[in-house]
């Protein structure tokens, strides 16, 4: 049985860090802090949509000219 430690890896029970060793040949993840024990998936999850990977959804806005306006300053104003 070989077993590593996760370098940041908490524990979901106790909280602690870096406490998380793994069974390379089973997979089997433990807390050497509580004890807590669990088995990896082992069906790849798919993956979660998000505003990246989800297919875009271009929406065609219609589209109007604007005009600007320049405000004028008192000491542009000419008298006559």
């Amino acid at each position: 049985m070989t077993r590593r430690f996760i370098a940041g890896a908490v524990c979901p029970r106790c909280g602690e860090m870096d406490k998380i060793v793994v069974d390379s040949e089973t997979d089997q993840r433990e807390c050497v802090s509580c004890g807590y024990q669990d088995q990896r998936p082992t069906q790849a999850q798919s993956e979660l949509r998000t505003r990246v990977n989800r297919p875009s959804r271009r929406v065609e806005a219609e589209t109007e000219a604007v005009t600007l306006v320049m405000p004028h300053s008192p000491a542009d104003k000419t008298d006559a």
